[in-house]
């Protein structure tokens, strides 16, 4: 039997770049080599403020991102979190093993609620990744490939397996993280010391699935590089090598080759045929996307929904039984 991959995104912000590159695409080349489940996680979303409408609208939007770049419901369950809802039952169970000290050290809790007064921060943003651990563990899910800034929630997600394992006799697979190489951390462009992020203050940190060519000349034009003029593929040069992974996986050119067809040339000539390679890579997504109906993503979700909650009533019933609850 195949193993079994989970992941999901939020629909929140403008999906980008970074998110197809360290996502989206590695998904859609492991749909043939795994059983693959993907997720629209909206009740992650809803740990910082969002508008009614505009999550509803972003929730439809992620999922036909999904079948735009590839992914194929005849091979994939896609789903959205919230229409499962086993997946915080299991998370309120996970809660009662889970401990303070575990959550206090997860990095992006501490990133994110450093922005703000620590007495304002919601729980659902300090506890989610308990939900993301059910979210793993409900479907028994063997790999899950994430980036290299998520690992440290998959660690989380095994140790309470193996506590509940422990406590009450087997019942949850221990996944693993499936760190990928290149694409699993693009770097912003106008700081390529932070990863690309939907939420960053500054449009010129991204470039989204929906810019136009010419946005993406612009943003292209304006993304930070390094001292020199060489273009060569180094660590010494964090903005030069991000650019040039950006440009490698889209056009799926090595980066040595990419560094023989710039030689004698500059960052002018380089960040012009980068921005093209970006444009052509857009357009017929972006037409792709545009071919989508309301009505077929909506119907896809939902068979996607029957047959993840067929899996999740098996899951929660053996857990029901294993800890002495009603079934």
């Amino acid at each position: 039997m195949k193993k079994r991959i989970f992941s999901g995104i939020q629909p929140s912000g403008n999906l980008h770049l970074g998110n197809y590159l360290g996502a989206i695409k590695q998904w859609v080349d492991l749909q043939d080599e795994y059983e693959t489940i993907f997720c629209v996680v909206d009740l992650h979303a809803i740990t910082v403020p969002q508008d009614p409408e505009e999550l509803r609208k972003k929730t439809l939007e992620i999922a036909k991102i999904y079948l735009a770049s590839g992914i194929d419901p005849t091979k994939s369950t896609l789903f959205v979190q919230s229409q499962v809802q086993e997946h915080t039952e299991l998370a309120w169970i996970l809660n009662t093993l889970a401990r303070l000290g575990d959550l206090e050290k997860m990095t992006q809790f501490k990133d994110k609620s450093e922005k703000n007064e620590k007495e304002t921060v919601g729980v659902g943003l300090f506890d989610y990744p308990v939900l993301m651990a059910s979210d793993i563990l409900l479907y028994d899910t063997n790999v899950v490939p994430v980036g290299k800034d998520q690992m440290q929630h998959i660690e989380l997600t095994r140790n309470l397996a193996e506590r509940f394992n422990k406590r009450f006799g087997e019942t949850f697979v221990i996944p693993e993280g499936k760190l990928s190489k290149e694409g699993a951390l693009i770097m912003g462009l106008d700081d390529p010391t932070k990863k690309m992020s939907k939420s960053a203050p500054s449009e010129y940190n991204y470039i989204a699935l929906s810019d136009t060519a010419e946005t993406v000349h612009r943003k292209i034009k304006k993304a930070v590089t390094d001292s020199g003029s060489e273009i060569v593929y180094s660590d010494d040069k964090p903005a030069l090598k991000n650019l040039i992974n950006i440009y490698s996986l889209l056009s799926g050119k090595t980066t040595q080759d990419i560094e023989v067809m710039y030689v004698g040339k500059g960052y002018g000539d380089f960040k012009t045929d980068l921005a093209e390679v970006v444009v052509n890579f857009l357009a017929p997504f972006q037409e792709r996307l545009a071919n989508i109906s309301d009505d077929d993503a909506l119907a896809i979700l939902e068979s996607g929904a029957e047959k993840a909650r067929e899996l999740a009533r098996i899951k929660m019933k053996q857990v029901r039984e294993k800890i002495g609850l009603l079934v």
